[in-house]
């Protein structure tokens, strides 16, 4: 078996730079994706006509094309429509077409969370004097927020994977750069195999941090 172990350690110092832009385009994005989502689920709640179409369609188009597809519809296809967004970067593009379809998915996930929290709790609020935006920031987030914790967080782990389709803009992050090494030394299996461990850590780590979280949001209910 011709394995060069050496070389594989090798990579990591030199890959390891470019895990901050790829935790950039992912972190950003998925601030985008919370608000977006957050939007679409008050928007639908609220069965305003025409908007809630419009919500309902937004969710169902950005969950069904691939994401590729949509880096190269946004980066490409966008300066078409409007000349003047020709000056949009590759890593402005792919944190858009990241957090916009990322927000689809998120949507669904907060609406169930909400869902998931009894009406009554609501009305208990209300018939004590609380107003229903009260009731909503004091009593029924605080439970979805939980609720929702568990699936969110193995959306964002799936994002940080889907940034290594950045590369395709020209975006050099973790994956191009381990592309290029490959490439150049004809190592691939040493190569990739420290990429995926690097992003194995990554997730590790979050994994960890997103326990914690869940802990410290879990205290109020522990019995």
């Amino acid at each position: 078996m011709n394995f060069d172990f050496g070389f594989m350690l090798e990579v990591f110092p030199v890959i390891i730079k470019y895990v901050p832009l790829t935790l950039l385009i992912a972190v950003v994005a998925m601030i985008l994706a919370v608000i977006i989502g957050l939007l679409l689920v008050i928007i639908k709640n609220s069965n305003i006509p025409i908007l809630t179409q419009l919500a309902t369609l937004y969710i169902s188009f950005f969950r069904a094309i691939t994401m590729l597809v949509q880096l190269f519809l946004i980066y490409y296809g966008l300066p078409q429509l409007f000349p003047s967004i020709t000056i949009m970067g590759a890593v402005t593009a792919a944190i858009l077409a990241f957090g916009l379809k990322t927000a689809a998915y998120l949507a669904e996930i907060f609406r169930a969370a909400l869902t998931s929290v009894d009406k009554g709790q609501l009305e208990a609020c209300l018939s004590v004097g609380m107003t229903r935006v009260q009731g909503y920031r004091e009593i029924v987030l605080p439970q979805a927020t939980r609720n929702a914790m568990p699936a969110t967080g193995n959306i964002f782990i799936g994002l940080i994977k889907e940034t290594s389709l950045a590369f395709t803009l020209g975006v050099a992050e973790l994956f191009a750069q381990g592309k290029m090494i490959a490439a150049a030394s004809l190592n691939y299996l040493e190569t990739y195999l420290a990429l995926a461990i690097v992003y194995w850590i990554i997730v590790i780590i979050y994994s960890y941090c997103q326990k914690l979280f869940e802990k410290y949001i879990g205290r109020p209910y522990e019995v």
